[in-house]
């Protein structure tokens, strides 16, 4: 996983390189676009680790219907993207179509290698994870440093990205393709929130639905404060808070491999909150390691994120990294919400983005809307804590809702 964000952030940085500020701000926009459309992949990454892993005797039968679903999934997707490209095109001001059709065409395989990888995550599977998260970096970054040299521009870039993207779809596909995986008979699974009929596709759609959401709510909170940067500052403080904000994405993507780890161990009956626990400690120590280096090498830092343009946030980067960290607890948090399908619990997230948006009129500097988002964080933060700690969190669901799925 360190390999895929070191080559990721490898090709950001040869993408504004090489197609200069204009041409980059356009791919940038179809490049957060498309992070939006990922959210699908990711839900049935959740989807499809945590029935596994709740259920492993019946590993073969989820594993056949969470596919099936994925693949049904993908198309609908993909058409959809390719039905919105002219809204797309108007709404990026795109020069040209082509990178909104290449929008729908990458939607198709990220979303495939997300059912894939949820399996094996499920399953455990460490070394072919490794091998797809790997392909999903270094397949970026080589099929789009060559597109990009062909065709420096955006449409070249999507060429390069959509390329990559198959590459890990392709390890999937090799990792699943053994004779066991066939459908099997239907067989009733006495599991907490994975009983009865929720193992027909619509329950698997159903909890896909509902896991993307708690990840989009997540994604909308943490990509908010650029928005309102550029909205409520004046064109060089929302740039270097910008600047800031690679850093804290950097430090919020660190631990990442620390999620995918435990996030099996979340699902299971029992030991759920101890992994929790464990979990959110590792994150801890990573985040205040990157915090404290930060802070004692901050002219380094000022490299990393841009050079000297970006000097006037110096004394100010470990605060930035501070909020990586708290992004990244909140995530763990977040997936265990998924873990333990506590849906109402997303509410949280989205009452603590309407908080943001509620406090932006008064936010006139890049200290005012920094300070703002870390007390909004670390109150969701808090809360998100104290909910997961609840002794009733981790008991089993409601035997109401699993007679409602029955």
């Amino acid at each position: 996983m360190a390999v895929m964000n070191v080559t990721t952030y490898g090709f950001t940085i040869l993408a504004a390189r090489l197609l200069g500020p204009a041409e980059y701000g356009a791919l940038a926009a179809v490049m957060g676009l498309l992070l939006v459309v990922n959210v699908l992949s990711l839900g049935l990454q959740a989807t499809g680790a945590r029935r596994v892993s709740a259920a492993p005797e019946d590993r073969h039968r989820i594993e056949h219907e969470v596919m099936e679903t994925t693949y049904v999934s993908a198309l609908v997707l993909g058409l959809i993207a390719l039905a919105a490209s002219p809204l797309v095109i108007a709404t990026l001001n795109l020069d040209s179509w082509k990178p909104a059709l290449l929008i729908a065409a990458t939607a198709v395989p990220l979303t495939v290698m997300g059912g894939q990888a949820g399996i094996l995550q499920g399953e455990r599977r460490w070394a072919p994870l490794a091998a797809i998260y790997l392909c999903v970096g270094v397949g970026r970054m080589a099929f789009g440093a060559v597109a990009l040299v062909v065709e420096p521009d955006t449409t070249g870039a999507m060429v390069g990205v959509c390329a990559g993207a198959v590459v890990p779809v392709v390890i999937g596909w090799l990792a699943l393709r053994h004779p066991s995986r066939q459908a099997v008979e239907p067989v009733e699974i006495v599991t907490p929130g994975v009983t009865g009929s929720r193992w027909a596709r619509g329950g698997v759609l159903r909890e896909t639905f509902h896991n993307s959401h708690a990840l989009l709510a997540f994604f909308a909170l943490s990509n908010a404060d650029v928005v309102i940067a550029r909205s409520t500052l004046d064109e060089h403080q929302a740039g270097l808070y910008a600047g800031g904000l690679i850093l804290t994405k950097a430090v919020l993507f660190l631990p990442q491999f620390v999620v995918v780890i435990a996030f099996p161990s979340m699902s299971r009956q029992g030991a759920g909150r101890r992994m929790h626990l464990y979990s959110l400690g590792a994150v801890l120590v990573i985040g205040l390691v990157t915090v404290v280096g930060t802070a004692a090498l901050s002219s380094l830092a000022v490299v990393f994120i841009g050079g000297p343009e970006y000097a006037d946030l110096q004394d100010r980067l470990w605060v930035f990294a501070a909020l990586g960290t708290l992004l990244a607890m909140i995530q763990l948090l977040i997936y265990n919400i998924v873990a333990r399908q506590r849906q109402r619990t997303v509410l949280l997230i989205w009452a603590a983005l309407v908080a943001l948006l509620v406090a932006t009129p008064f936010i006139s500097t890049l200290n005012e809307l920094l300070t703002t988002v870390m007390v909004i964080d670390t109150t969701l933060f808090v809360l998100l804590l104290v909910r997961s700690l609840a002794p009733s969190y981790h008991a089993p669901a409601p035997e109401k809702e699993a007679a409602r799925a029955a």
